[in-house]
């Protein structure tokens, strides 16, 4: 009898990725904040397009010392007030004092916006490490309890299943999240990863220290190589060989590369659903056709109960960007093209 018929009649195999068995899994997304009306054009129209598929919620980031904080602010508010998603805001504690970031924070609860991503943030463009602004909160632990103490938030935070770059150990790492989550946080998302075990591990560390928390694995759909390559490197996730050799002589091929990405991305989440994972946070960066079609693998399906309340006032002009790959020479270390670096690409130790 060979291995491979002797494994089957014992019982070692799953269904195929694909097989109908599988339970349509639930999908939160992650936008960025516009900087131009050409890119706010193009995140509407993929909000409008991934409307329907009725998300758990939908994340706005925040910049790098703070740098969209109006961008994020108007996205979040109109995303409450002209759709039926339920808008989650970013909020970091860089470059602002306690004051300031109160006040955000009511202008959030007065909207009826009532979940927040609280993040340590990224220290200011050329500032070499962080250090806490006077009168400001100091880390996302001392964020999440100050969000307590103005409203009844659901609020997110961030974990490094990779371990975060700056951190001392991995166990200093750990006890972080634990204080933000000990602090009030409802749930953790992880920086993206593309190696399935290591966020298993980290899952049993997890649990090993106490957390019972749910820790929500971010999803990174791979569209641009080069540029997930250079965001690795800086926010310590590993890229193994395997990704690289199915992206090898990719480059002149953007349709192959976005069928690549769609692959991996479903296989990914499909494979943490055998181990009885069913929450996924996804990064769009702003385009819609990636993020529907691996949704629309996994089972995801349009519902009519979560479009925009005006879905011709989403859009000034029925003129849509292409959604073109980024540049091969885009710096990850200085943001977007559409303004905050996305969440699960950048390196926010909270």
């Amino acid at each position: 009898m060979t291995d491979g018929l002797s494994n089957w009649l014992s019982g070692k195999h799953i269904d195929g990725l694909l097989s109908r068995n599988f339970e349509a899994p639930i999908l939160s997304f992650e936008f960025v904040p516009p900087r131009t009306n050409t890119v706010a054009q193009r995140l509407w129209h993929c909000i409008q397009r991934l409307a329907p598929l009725a998300p758990r919620f939908v994340s706005v980031t925040y910049g790098a010392g703070g740098t969209t904080q109006g961008g994020t602010l108007s996205t979040v508010l109109r995303l409450k007030r002209e759709t039926d998603l339920i808008p989650a805001a970013h909020l970091t504690c860089v470059g602002a004092t306690r004051e300031e970031v109160d006040g955000l924070a009511r202008c959030y609860r007065d909207a009826g916006v009532n979940h927040v991503v609280a993040l340590r943030g990224d220290p200011p463009a050329g500032a070499a490490d962080y250090s806490p602004r006077s009168g400001g909160y100091a880390y996302a632990s001392d964020l999440v309890a100050g969000l307590r103490r103005i409203a009844d938030f659901d609020i997110s935070v961030a974990a490094y299943p990779e371990t975060h770059p700056t951190a001392s150990s991995p166990d200093a790492d750990l006890d972080n999240l634990k204080r933000k989550l000990d602090a009030g946080a409802t749930r953790a998302i992880t920086q993206y990863f593309f190696d399935n075990e290591i966020y298993l591990r980290f899952l049993d560390r997890c649990l090993a220290a106490g957390i019972t928390a749910p820790i929500i694995p971010g999803i990174m759909p791979v569209s641009n190589y080069e540029q997930i390559v250079r965001f690795s490197a800086v926010c310590g996730v590993t890229v193994p060989a395997w990704l690289r050799h199915l992206f090898d002589g990719t480059a002149k091929n953007p349709e192959l590369r976005r069928i690549i990405a769609c692959m991996v991305a479903v296989e990914q989440i499909r494979t943490l659903q055998t181990y009885g994972l069913n929450e996924f946070h996804v990064s769009t960066l702003n385009r819609s056709d990636l993020t529907y079609a691996i949704a629309h693998i996994l089972g995801v399906r349009p519902t009519q109960t979560n479009t925009s309340h005006n879905e011709t006032g989403l859009l000034e002009t029925t003129e849509i960007p292409d959604d073109r790959e980024t540049p091969a020479n885009f710096d990850p270390t200085k943001g977007t093209q559409e303004g905050a670096p996305p969440f699960m690409l950048r390196t926010l130790f909270g």
